[in-house]
């Protein structure tokens, strides 16, 4: 099997394995010019040489705004973290240790960039979420004090028209926390007249507030 290539405008015949040789000579060549490439840019980074992360940004920043884009389907989230790596990456680049290739490392940054994303992302939603709880237990925290408030007044307004004598042994009783027998000596009753008393208010109480009440 045969093989064909121009050279010098003539055509030249050789055999295929000479050829498929020759295609891989180029390309190790070509990947060995790559590295050294890389390496000398990787050097003037380090370096603080702008140019050299210019050149760094302009082969590099497509290629990983695409593998962000397909990770996200977001645009310009991708494009955001790319930039945000590559700022890190001047801010640190007396520090950067590269292992493998400058593509490898650059492709692990944006996915370890990414996956950062995701869990800030995830303590956002939680934190918001936990507010929302927060918010809504305060307001029905505040609801209820209003209506507590409410009912406190609704209740003095109805001890007040009980019967003069019905009232002061309620108050005594249930406000001043005084015993029966300490009531029936105050007011110069009997200790059952106290009870009646307080039976009365009570019944009159609880049909004006139902089971809101409990003493």
């Amino acid at each position: 099997m045969y093989a064909f290539y121009i050279y010098d405008a003539e055509i030249i015949k050789i055999p295929y394995f000479l050829f498929i040789f020759f295609i891989l000579v180029v390309e190790l060549r070509m990947k060995n010019n790559n590295i050294r490439i890389q390496e000398s840019l990787i050097k003037g980074l380090k370096d603080g040489n702008k140019r050299s992360y210019q050149l760094l940004f302009e082969n590099h920043y497509a290629d990983l705004c695409d593998y962000l884009y397909k990770l996200s389907s977001n645009a310009s989230l991708a494009e955001d973290l790319v930039q945000n790596i590559f700022l890190r990456l001047w801010e640190q680049r007396t520090s950067i240790h590269i292992k493998t290739s400058l593509q490898a490392y650059l492709f692990k940054s944006c996915y370890n960039e990414y996956m950062t994303y995701l869990r800030t992302q995830k303590k956002q939603t939680d934190l918001v979420t936990s507010l929302k709880h927060e918010a809504v237990c305060e307001l029905f925290a505040d609801s209820q004090t209003e209506i507590k408030e409410e009912k406190i007044v609704q209740l003095e307004t109805a001890i007040e028209t009980l019967p003069s004598t019905c009232k002061k042994v309620f108050k005594l009783s249930k406000l001043e926390q005084k015993k029966h027998k300490e009531i029936a000596e105050l007011l110069g009753i009997s200790t059952k007249t106290v009870e009646n008393h307080i039976t009365k208010a009570f019944r009159y109480l609880k049909t004006s507030f139902g089971s809101f009440l409990s003493f």
